[in-house]
C-alpha cells in the first residue's frame, strides 16, 4: 500500500492565500459579536428537535402514519444535525472549548456513524487531498462505483449510471452496516495509512452501533407493541431519508466533470499549489437563502470550508463573498452552479466512468 503522502507545488500563489486569509479572519472577527448567538441556539435546538421526533414516535407511534412521520422527520435531523454541529465541531469551531467539540463529535456515534474513523476520513484525507485517488477516502467509498476516471474497471460499471442512483438510499445503511467496518478491519483502506486505530475505539464502534439499532428498532418494538416488520420499516424510513438527503449536499461539491481528478507524478508531486488544488476540486452551490443558511449548515459555500476549515459555517457568505472578489481580481478557478447543474454533472460523471478510457487525459 502507498503511504507516501502527495506533495503540493510551492509558488506564488501561497502569499495570495495568506492574504485572503487574513481577510477573513478579519471580517469574521467583525462578524462575531453579531453572529455567535446562531451557532449555541442551533447546537441546542437541533438535537432537541430529534430528541423530541424520537419521543412523539414512541408516545403516538401506535398510529404508523404518526411512527413514519416522525422517523422522516427524525432523518432530515440527522442531515441538519451532521451539517450545523458534527461537522464544525470535528474541526473545532463549533464550541470555543476543545473539551465540547470533542463531546459533540459523539452525536455521531448515537446517530450509527463511528466519530473516530469519519474524523480521520474528513479532515487527514478529504480535507488534505481532495479527488486524489487512494487519498480521499470521502469520494473512494465503494467498489461499485467508479467515481476516479482511471480507478479500478470492473464489467459492472458499465452499468453504473443506472444502478448507483438505484442504490443511493441505502448510503447510509452501508456507512452503518458496512463502510466503518472495513475501514476497523481492512488495513488496505486510506485510514490506515494516516494512523493507526486504538483498541477501545472497536470496543466504542461495536457498542454504538448495537446501540443505535436498539434504541431506533428494538425499543419502538418493545414500547408500542408494534410488529418487527413495521419497526423496521420506520427505521428504513429514516435510513432512506438521511440518505438521500445527505447525497444531494455531499455529491455537488467534488463528484461531478466540471472538478479534477489529479493524479501524483512519479515523484509523488501534485502540480498545483494546495490552495489552487483546491479550487480546481471543488465547488460552491448557487442557492443561497434563510433555509440553506439556517438549517443545512451553509453547505452551498463549500470553497470556503475546504480553504479556511477553521472557520464556523454562520460566516461562510460574507468569506465567500471576499474569495469571489479576489477570485475575479487575481482569475483564480471559482466555480459555483446550480444545485441541479451539479446532480447532472454527476450523473455524467457516472457515465463517463462507466468505461475504461480516461477521459480526462486532457486535464492531467
Amino acid at each position: 500500500m502507498e503511504t507516501t503522502k502527495p506533495v503540493f507545488l510551492k509558488s506564488a500563489d501561497e502569499e495570495l492565500f495568506r492574504e485572503i486569509k487574513r481577510k477573513a479572519h478579519e471580517v469574521v472577527r467583525q462578524l462575531e459579536p453579531l453572529r455567535s448567538w446562531q451557532i449555541r441556539f442551533k447546537a441546542i435546538l437541533f438535537p432537541a428537535l430529534f430528541v423530541a421526533a424520537y419521543a412523539s414516535a414512541l408516545i403516538w407511534g401506535e398510529n404508523t402514519r404518526i411512527l413514519y412521520g416522525c422517523y422522516f422527520v427524525m432523518g432530515l435531523l440527522l442531515v441538519i444535525i451532521f451539517l450545523n454541529q458534527i461537522h464544525d465541531a470535528v474541526h473545532g469551531v463549533l464550541w470555543k472549548k476543545k473539551w465540547l467539540n470533542e463531546l459533540y463529535i459523539h452525536f455521531f456515534d448515537l446517530m450509527g456513524a463511528n466519530s473516530f474513523v469519519w474524523r480521520i476520513r474528513h479532515t487527514r484525507l478529504h480535507h488534505n487531498y481532495p479527488n486524489i485517488m487512494g487519498w480521499d477516502s470521502d469520494i473512494e467509498q465503494s467498489d461499485l462505483a467508479r467515481v476516479f476516471p482511471y480507478g479500478p474497471y470492473s464489467k459492472i460499471h458499465k452499468y453504473q449510471h443506472i444502478y448507483l442512483p438505484l442504490i443511493y438510499p441505502f448510503y447510509l445503511l452501508n456507512w452503518l452496516l458496512v463502510r466503518d467496518f472495513k475501514d476497523f478491519f481492512n488495513k488496505k483502506k486510506p485510514v490506515w495509512k494516516v494512523t493507526q486505530i486504538p483498541r477501545k475505539e472497536y470496543y466504542k464502534l461495536f457498542f454504538f452501533k448495537a446501540f443505535f439499532l436498539f434504541y431506533t428498532i428494538v425499543i419502538p418494538k418493545l414500547v408500542l407493541g408494534i410488529s418487527w416488520g413495521q419497526a423496521i420499516a420506520a427505521f428504513l424510513i429514516f435510513i432512506f431519508t438521511a440518505s438521500i438527503f445527505s447525497l444531494i449536499v455531499l455529491l455537488s461539491p467534488h463528484a461531478n466533470t466540471e472538478n479534477e481528478f489529479p493524479l501524483p507524478d512519479e515523484h509523488n508531486q501534485i502540480h498545483h499549489p494546495w490552495f489552487m488544488h483546491q479550487l480546481k476540486n471543488t465547488n460552491d452551490v448557487t442557492h443561497d437563502n434563510w433555509f440553506t443558511r439556517f438549517f443545512m449548515g451553509c453547505f452551498n459555500y463549500h470553497v470556503a470550508h475546504h480553504l479556511f476549515p477553521n472557520i464556523n459555517h454562520v460566516y461562510y457568505p460574507e468569506v465567500t463573498a471576499i474569495l469571489r472578489e479576489e477570485a475575479q481580481k487575481h482569475h483564480l478557478p471559482y466555480r459555483s452552479y446550480p444545485l441541479w447543474y451539479s446532480l447532472k454533472k454527476h450523473y455524467e460523471l457516472l457515465k463517463q466512468n462507466r468505461m475504461p478510457e480516461n477521459i480526462f487525459e486532457e486535464t492531467m
